[in-house]
C-alpha cells in the first residue's frame, strides 16, 4: 500500500489537481489503494509482475464472456449465476486472480454476474478488468461516461484494476470513440484519482491501424494492451508484429483468443493426432496456452471457460506449466500451417454479430460447420462411397444444433452483422455458402 500512497502524493505534487469535470464522482475516497492478491492459493500458478504497479497476475486469466445462459422465469436468457459462482470460487481457490468482462458481454449481463460472484470474496484477492464498449451507437462523452460509471455499480467496486477502450480497429475509430469525444482525457484523470489503476486498450487492427494508434502512447501512456494472439495468428497473421511492437515499448500484453474462439481446442484430426503422439496425457488446448505463456511480455492469457471441465483442464496446464522448447515452437509452426489449410470459417464465437434482427444463430451455424470440417464430416461429392452417411450426419446434427427458424436459409443479407465482426468475416456470404451446401446435400446435387 505504501507504493500506492507515494504515487498519489507524487501526482498531487505534480499539480494533477485538475480532477475537475467530476472525475472522482464514480469512486470513493481511498479507491486508489493497491490490490494485493495472494500469490496463488495453489503454489503452482505462475504469476507475472506488472512493471507499472507490481501486480502479481495469474498467467491464466478468466474471460467472462462465455458463461452459461439459462432460461429465466420470464422466458428470457439469463446468466446461470450459480454456475458462475462455482467457477469463480474454484478459479480463485486455484490461483486465478484476473477477471475480464465488458458491458456488452452475455447480452449485457456479464459485468453484473461477475460483480455478484466476485464481491463474495475480499476485493484485494482479485483484479477486475472491464471496458469502454462504446463501439456501437452513440460514442458521445455523456453516454461513454455513463457506461463507465455503470461498470462500477455492476461490478460492486469503487476502483477498476484494468480498464480498456474496447475493440479499437484503426486510428479513425480510436479518435472517434476515445480522443475527439474527450474520453481519454477523462479516463487519464480517473487514473490519476485512483479509480482506474491501469488504463489500456483492446485492439483488432491492421498493422497500419495499430501503428497509428500507438502514436498516442507518448501522450496517454498505455499501461497495457490486449491483443488477439495464438500460434495460428502468430505464424499466419499479425500477432507476432503486434507483440513485438508492444514489447519494444515495454507495454504488458494481455492475450485474448488464445484458442481462436475454441478452434484450437478442436483441431482437424490429422493435427490432433500429432499433438497426442507427442503428449498423450495433454489436451490439444494445452499447446495453445503453453504457446502464450512462453512469451515473457504476456501478463495474462484470457480463457472464456464455460464449464468446470474447461477450467480444470486449463488449470492442469498452468499449475504444471512448461514453457515450449524451440523444437516445440517449430512443431506448432507446422501445425498452424496444416490448420490454415482446412476450409474453416474464422469465427471465434465472440457474439459481437448478435443478436441478428432476423433471429439467425450465426455463431452456432459457423461452429457446427467448423466442427464437421474438423471431424471429417463434410461430403465432397455424391460419388463418395460414404456420401449417404456424411449427408445424414451433417443434416441431423445441423437440425439438432440450430432451430430451423434460426438456420442459414433465413439470412436476407441485410449485413448488419459484418461491421461488428473483429475477424472481418463476410458473414452473409458465409451463411449463403453454408445454406447452399445444406441444399446440395438435401437435393444430392454435389
Amino acid at each position: 500500500m505504501g507504493k500506492d500512497i507515494s504515487r498519489r502524493d507524487f501526482i498531487k505534487a505534480a499539480g494533477a489537481g485538475a480532477l475537475a469535470l467530476g472525475t472522482a464522482a464514480a469512486c470513493k475516497p481511498g479507491s486508489g489503494r493497491r490490490s494485493d492478491p495472494a500469490a496463488g492459493i495453489s503454489e503452482g500458478m505462475p504469476l507475472r509482475t506488472n512493471p507499472n504497479t507490481g501486480d502479481k497476475v495469474s498467467i491464466l486469466g478468466y474471460g467472462c464472456m462465455r458463461w452459461q445462459m439459462i432460461q429465466g422465469p420470464d422466458g428470457r436468457q439469463i446468466v446461470d449465476q450459480d454456475s458462475v459462482n462455482e467457477l469463480v470460487d474454484y478459479a480463485l481457490a486455484n490461483g486465478v486472480n484476473y477477471f475480464d468482462t465488458s458491458p456488452v458481454y452475455l447480452q449485457g449481463q456479464s459485468e453484473a454476474a461477475a460483480g455478484i460472484a466476485l464481491s463474495r470474496h475480499p476485493r484485494n484477492s482479485y483484479y477486475l478488468a472491464t471496458k469502454l464498449s462504446n463501439q456501437s451507437g452513440d460514442p458521445s462523452f455523456e453516454r461513454s461516461v455513463q457506461m463507465y460509471r455503470d461498470s462500477f455499480k455492476n461490478l460492486q467496486t469503487d476502483y477498476i484494476d484494468y480498464y480498456l477502450i474496447h475493440i479499437v480497429r484503426d486510428g479513425n475509430d480510436w479518435r472517434r470513440r476515445a480522443v475527439d469525444n474527450g474520453m481519454m482525457d477523462f479516463l487519464v484523470r480517473e487514473r490519476e484519482a485512483g479509480c482506474i489503476r491501469n488504463l489500456g486498450l483492446s485492439v483488432h487492427p491492421s498493422r497500419s491501424g495499430f501503428d497509428e494508434v500507438m502514436t498516442y502512447h507518448e501522450k496517454y501512456h498505455f499501461d497495457f494492451c490486449q491483443i488477439q494472439m495464438n500460434y495460428v495468428d502468430w505464424y499466419d497473421g499479425d500477432a507476432e508484429y503486434l507483440y513485438n511492437e508492444l514489447d519494444k515499448r515495454g507495454i504488458p500484453v494481455v492475450i485474448m483468443e488464445p484458442l481462436l474462439g475454441g478452434r484450437l481446442s478442436s483441431v482437424p484430426k490429422v493435427v490432433a493426432d500429432q499433438f497426442k503422439e507427442r503428449e498423450p496425457d495433454a489436451s490439444v488446448a494445452s499447446w495453445a496456452f503453453r504457446f502464450c505463456g512462453s512469451k515473457p511480455r504476456v501478463l495474462t492469457a484470457l480463457s472464456g471457460m464455460t464449464y468446470m471441465e474447461h477450467l480444470q483442464d486449463n488449470l492442469k496446464t498452468f499449475l504444471n506449466f512448461k514453457p515450449l522448447t524451440d523444437e516445440e515452437m517449430d512443431f506448432l509452426k507446422e501445425a498452424a500451417g496444416l490448420i490454415k489449410n482446412y476450409p474453416l470459417i474464422d469465427c471465434t464465437n465472440c457474439q459481437y454479430c448478435m443478436p441478428c434482427p432476423y433471429g439467425i444463430d450465426i455463431p452456432t451455424i459457423f461452429k457446427h460447420y467448423n466442427s464437421c470440417v474438423n471431424d471429417g464430416y463434410i461430403a465432397q461429392s455424391t460419388d463418395q462411397k460414404d456420401f449417404k452417411k456424411l449427408k445424414k450426419i451433417y443434416l441431423t446434427t445441423y437440425d439438432k444444433a440450430i432451430e430451423t427458424v434460426r438456420q442459414a436459409d433465413h439470412c436476407i443479407s441485410c449485413n448488419q452483422c459484418s461491421p461488428h465482426c473483429p475477424q472481418h468475416i463476410r458473414i452473409p456470404q458465409e451463411l449463403r455458402r453454408i445454406d447452399q451446401y445444406v441444399e446440395s446435400l438435401k437435393q444430392e446435387t454435389l
